[in-house]
């Protein structure tokens, strides 16, 4: 778990070389670069705002992009459609955050034409969460693993104020141990588990039963950060194909868990 004092000691996203054995975690590993060489345990995913990308310093083509000084591998924000482009090989949508704008490219599979449709029916001006790469080919844009709708408000005004959270951490340094806003102690971290669930910190409030099945049958999997094929979740689990996949759109929507080498093939988030 990363602990960023002050009682937040929430989005680890996990850290192949930490005791959790898989996911990512805040602000990178400081080795490798941008160009396919890391491994997953040298994978980071940290919440930003389009500035802060468009902003992104690169030393030269082939080295990793830095934000804060940190380097970065895969980043996630949220923000509102204003164009789409479909493309033969790629939709390119034009996202705005209200601190900028950038283009994200989502690549096609030529399998999945239904799934590919689907992308394109995105709506204008709706909101959405991209997960992806910072890419730097003709012109600086995403790459973009997944692309989400959102589908509560809040979540736009969650992830501005986890992306300033931090950009502070790592400019300004964490809160004092033990000195958590309005005395707040460090039980009430964001990602405590209200219902008491085993879910290891993670915040399961509102999920589901089988999100919240598909998740605890996660956390004693071993597919470490290559991520469990929904068929083997199904199977594992006892539940149905179908069951399997409207709990993982439930748990990846607030970053419990991620798609890994496919859409079908899922890891947790280590907390």
């Amino acid at each position: 778990m990363a602990d960023y004092g002050g009682g937040y000691s929430t989005t680890s996203y996990g850290n192949g070389g930490g005791e959790g054995g898989g996911g990512f975690v805040y602000g990178g590993s400081q080795g490798g670069s941008q160009g396919g060489q890391k491994n997953f345990a040298d994978e980071s995913l940290r919440p930003v705002t389009i500035k802060q990308i468009i902003d992104a310093e690169q030393s030269s083509p082939e080295d990793p992009f830095r934000i804060d000084g940190q380097e970065i591998t895969q980043v996630t924000f949220v923000g509102m459609v204003r164009s789409i482009s479909p493309q033969t090989t790629n939709i390119t949508y034009k996202i705005d955050d209200g601190t900028g704008v950038i283009e994200v490219k989502q690549w096609l599979d030529s399998d999945k034409q239904d799934e590919n449709s689907s992308k394109a029916d995105t709506p204008l001006d709706s909101y959405v969460r991209v997960w992806g790469r910072v890419r730097n080919f003709n012109r600086r844009h995403i790459g973009a693993h997944v692309i989400k709708p959102v589908t509560d408000f809040n979540e736009v005004n969650y992830h501005l104020l986890e992306a300033t959270y931090v950009h502070l951490f790592f400019t300004k340094g964490g809160l004092p141990s033990g000195g958590a806003a309005n005395g707040a102690g460090s039980g009430d971290g964001m990602f405590v588990d209200n219902d008491g669930g085993n879910s290891g910190g993670a915040n399961l409030t509102g999920m589901s039963p089988n999100a919240r099945k598909m998740f605890q049958w996660l956390q004693n999997a071993e597919g470490g950060n290559e991520g469990v094929n929904l068929h083997v979740i199904a199977q594992g689990a006892r539940m149905s194909v179908p069951d399997v996949m409207a709990a993982s759109e439930e748990l990846i929507g607030p970053g419990l868990i991620y798609t890994t080498v496919d859409d079908e093939t899922f890891a947790i988030l280590s907390y």
